[in-house]
């Protein structure tokens, strides 16, 4: 009988204390309850946590109070932005008007092309020698050929007296005269750039060219 009474006694002991936290912890989840019901806003749940009706979200800040950043374009942009250059070539035109801006020659140029007109005009009168140093200097300023007067002199098979070597002789004075005339006074007997001799001329090339002037022996052309 005396353990029969013991063990009640500790069963009755065990639901007292069962009881007791039952108790504890319903206050302390209605003491959870009401801190959370008092807690500050800060602790509170957001609009997008809350119920479905908090439809309007506020926007983080007002436009104004925005930072305005200034965008900077990269060196590749600012080059795809800027329109392409053209590269600047020299027409015929172009260099007609620089050579034609050239207000003296050299002394040599002009030794040079005396030397010429008098090989080439030997026995021509006045007129014709200023004719072939119209030609001399129209392929100067004409593109194709080249823009100097000892270019054109010198090109590959254009005057027969620097293939015969009388390119050298020494110029008489109205060859001298002439030139001087025609590039000081740039007063051209002739626009033509080809001349030639048509009774002792072999090569038929030349005789196709458009004849604009006749002075004494010599046909000039274009």
């Amino acid at each position: 009988m005396i353990k029969i009474h013991t063990a009640l006694f500790v069963i009755l002991i065990l639901v007292s204390a069962m009881k007791m936290d039952n108790n504890n912890i319903q206050n302390q989840q209605g003491t959870l309850s009401q801190k959370l019901a008092q807690a500050s806003v800060k602790h509170q749940l957001s609009y997008i946590d809350q119920d479905d009706h908090y439809t309007d979200i506020p926007a983080f800040s007002e436009e104004k109070h925005q930072p305005k950043v200034k965008m900077l374009s990269t060196l590749t942009e600012e080059k795809a932005l800027k329109p392409k250059q053209k590269k600047k070539v020299m027409s015929e035109t172009t260099k007609e008007v620089s050579s034609k801006n050239k207000t003296r020659y050299t002394n040599e140029e002009m030794d040079l092309l005396s030397r010429l007109v008098h090989a080439e005009a030997k026995g021509e009168s006045y007129e014709g020698k200023k004719a072939v140093a119209s030609v001399v200097l129209n392929r100067v300023e004409h593109g194709s050929f080249p823009d100097s007067v000892r270019g054109v002199i010198y090109q590959r098979n254009a005057f027969q007296p620097v293939s015969n070597g009388s390119i050298n002789d020494k110029a008489d004075q109205d060859s001298i005269k002439a030139v001087k005339q025609v590039v000081k006074v740039d007063d051209r007997t002739t626009k033509a750039i080809y001349f030639y001799n048509p009774k002792i001329a072999t090569d038929n090339w030349i005789r196709s060219c458009k004849i604009v002037e006749r002075i004494g022996r010599h046909v000039f052309a274009v």
